[in-house]
């Protein structure tokens, strides 16, 4: 029996669906969505594995012009996906006209792997529109085979993933077969304690925060964590907290909530806050939360 394998990464502007495509194709909501602009930091795999196939997709950063050290760090997540693809993925919406880095947009018009440019949230235009764009984008991308879709709804989804079955170059498995990701649980519960402060905190605190899980604890019936919510001010450590805890203790029971799904068990998790001055521009501390890759 033929064996296919490879790497499909998925890259785009911030906020084009690229987290939600991946939740979809693989089955398991890996990366985390919410409707702020660079959710997304890390460059997160989600394998999909068959008898005859595996598909190691890549989820990653929006593509931004970087501002700090944390973003640059993001933006060598996003080189990485371009050099060991065997297929890309090229995710726009409907309203975008271009790339926001005119080299990544080089690289994808002379790319001689396989591209995959996907038109997402189509559900929000008109028939006329969504034909205009697709005209577009051929025209703009000649090298990519074009496919509209709607991630959140799961409308052509199924079509793209028999596409990528079909490029998929012939090879070995590069994950065991029993293996969903390449990263380890604490790495999802600090996700998932972001994903909250995301959704919960406005303007620049959920961007100058990173959780560190201190303890991870997995027993028989129960889960017991403790993490580290990091902020760079004094001042953001009060905002985070909140009136006699109120604002943490929300952020503690929403991602308990939704780390009892992911562990299938009951989950005990300890949050605290702490400063940490300026840690999106020191590279050792990137280093240390596994951002710098060199």
């Amino acid at each position: 029996m033929i064996h296919k394998a490879g790497f499909v990464n998925i890259i785009g502007n911030p906020n084009v669906g690229k987290s939600t495509l991946m939740n979809a194709l693989v089955g398991e909501k890996l990366s985390i969505i919410t409707p702020k602009a660079q959710t997304t930091r890390h460059r997160i795999l989600g394998i999909v594995n068959e008898e005859n196939y595996q598909v190691v997709f890549s989820d990653t950063p929006g593509i931004i012009k970087p501002a700090y050290e944390l973003q640059s760090s993001m933006m060598d997540f996003v080189k990485s996906a371009f050099e060991d693809a065997d297929i890309l993925i090229y995710m726009v919406e409907v309203g975008e006209m271009e790339l926001k880095n005119e080299a990544f947009f080089k690289r994808i018009i002379h790319s001689e792997i396989p591209i995959i440019l996907l038109l997402n949230k189509i559900d929000k235009s008109s028939q006329e529109e969504v034909e205009q764009k697709i005209e577009y984008w051929r025209t703009k991308v000649p090298n990519a085979e074009v496919f509209v879709i709607s991630a959140l709804e799961g409308f052509g989804v199924s079509a793209v993933f028999e596409k990528i079955k079909e490029l998929l170059p012939e090879g070995p498995a590069f994950y065991p077969k029993d293996q969903l990701t390449d990263k380890p649980e604490r790495f999802f519960v600090n996700e998932k304690i972001r994903e909250k402060i995301l959704m919960h905190y406005k303007k620049e605190i959920p961007y100058s925060v990173e959780v560190e899980t201190e303890e991870f604890v997995e027993e028989e019936s129960i889960v017991r964590i403790r993490s580290i919510i990091m902020v760079e001010r004094e001042t953001q450590k009060g905002i985070i907290i909140g009136h006699k805890g109120s604002a943490l203790k929300r952020v503690g029971a929403e991602a308990r909530k939704d780390l009892e799904k992911f562990f299938d068990k009951k989950v005990f998790i300890e949050l605290y806050v702490k400063v940490n001055k300026n840690w999106r521009s020191d590279k050792n501390q990137l280093k240390r939360f596994g951002y710098n890759q060199s």
